[in-house]
């Protein structure tokens, strides 16, 4: 058996000691599991989901803690302190992750949070943050559906919109005029594939596309009228915004639903808004 560094494994405990139990670790040895994180009752010939990192003295070390991230994740971690070798960023662990100076785009400042990816040092075997996540992004353009679902890690703004983190892997964008609602780098949400372009870029959006993105709005805006008095009093001509700040859609999804509604009869129009029936 090999131990993953920086993930979970599973393993046997083999013996208890006055500070813990001891792991069975294969080709790394007996890995102790500090007493303070042994669940109750566990003893020798039990088997557990760990997580295996380095503690002080860069020996593996086991704990039934669950980091904020692990080797091969992009993570948004706030730095704990800085010293003369790098930065030191809180990941929910006793020792915090070392991101060395020559890993950072800008020098990382202590209480500011930063997009990082976390992998293992290959000269020193350690585990470590670097913020230059470019070079771990796929390169390789996926085999995304129109309007499949991803995972989303919000990673920068831009003149054109959020540049995001999808899935884990790549690289993609959420347009400006696509967004109707507050983000900040960090932000983790469910999102939509819109294009995957012939260059591999993404096109991603934070609402379903299509059809049943109006389908779902449009029962948001029946329930809305129900819960207020039966009216709404935004209409066809009311500003973007306005339709944007009460609904986070954009005006044209809110149009499609509103015909969507009237076409059942559900909802008379005027020019003082919409009425249900």
């Amino acid at each position: 058996m090999r131990i993953k560094l920086g993930d979970y494994n599973h393993m046997k405990v083999v013996k208890a000691v006055d500070f813990g139990l001891y792991l069975d670790g294969g080709d790394e040895g007996e890995i102790l599991l500090p007493e303070r994180y042994v669940p109750e009752g566990c003893k020798p010939g039990d088997e557990l989901d760990v997580f295996v990192y380095l503690d002080q003295d860069e020996r593996p070390v086991a704990t039934t803690l669950q980091p904020l991230a692990k080797v091969g994740d992009f993570a948004y971690l706030e730095v704990a302190w800085v010293n003369e070798y790098g930065a030191f960023l809180n990941w929910g662990l006793m020792k915090d992750l070392f991101c060395p100076f020559r890993e950072q785009k800008m020098r990382m400042v202590k209480g500011n949070s930063y997009i990082v990816y976390v992998t293992i040092d290959e000269d020193s075997y350690r585990i470590m943050a670097t913020a230059k996540v470019e070079r771990y992004l796929e390169q390789q353009p996926p085999a995304y559906k129109r309007g499949e679902e991803v995972g989303l890690l919000v990673w920068q703004k831009t003149d054109l919109g959020f540049k995001v983190i999808i899935d884990n892997k790549y690289q993609g964008l959420v347009y400006e005029n696509q967004v109707f609602r507050y983000l900040h780098t960090g932000d983790r949400l469910r999102g939509y594939i819109d294009c995957v372009r012939q260059d591999g870029k993404i096109d991603v959006t934070i609402q379903r596309t299509g059809r049943q993105q109006t389908k779902e709005f449009a029962d948001v805006l029946l329930s809305y009228l129900q819960d207020n008095g039966g009216h709404c009093e935004l209409g066809d001509k009311s500003p973007a915004e306005l339709i944007a700040e009460r609904f986070k859609v954009s005006k044209k999804t809110y149009k499609k639903a509103v015909g969507d509604l009237y076409r059942k009869r559900l909802i008379t129009i005027s020019e003082n808004g919409i009425t249900l029936v």
